[in-house]
């Protein structure tokens, strides 16, 4: 018997997403503030994850539309962590590079949601 798979786990932009999770987790993990900023290092482990998450809600919907509703908070998601790492980055909790490869990452992740709601809207 075949083993079914859930259809958002064959997304490439899903798939994406979810490693960009895993590098911000690993950087968080390794975050040593003076004062520990739980709170903030919560909201971007969150809002990094959240990304994955809609994706995946999203692709469960029932019609296009609903898909697209979220692919937006997906992306909403994307742009409060890019926000969340330049805190970061200002306050020197993380580096110049590191901020530079994880701004890549999630101007990739932004096309290809991008990509993606323009697909569905076509179809």
């Amino acid at each position: 018997m075949k083993k079914e798979e859930f259809g958002f786990k064959k997304l490439k932009v899903w798939q994406k997403a979810l490693e960009f999770a895993k590098k911000i987790i690993l950087i968080t993990e390794a975050l040593d503030t003076k004062r520990k900023h739980y709170r903030l290092i919560e909201q971007l482990e969150s809002s990094s994850c959240s990304i994955a998450q809609n994706i995946a809600e999203g692709k469960g919907r029932y019609s296009n539309k609903e898909y697209i509703h979220f692919l937006y908070i997906s992306r909403g998601s994307l742009y409060e962590t890019i926000t969340l790492l330049n805190v970061f980055c200002h306050n020197n909790w993380i580096n110049k590079t590191q901020l530079d490869e994880l701004e890549n990452d999630g101007i990739e992740i932004a096309r290809m949601i991008k990509g993606l709601i323009n697909s569905l809207y076509e179809s």
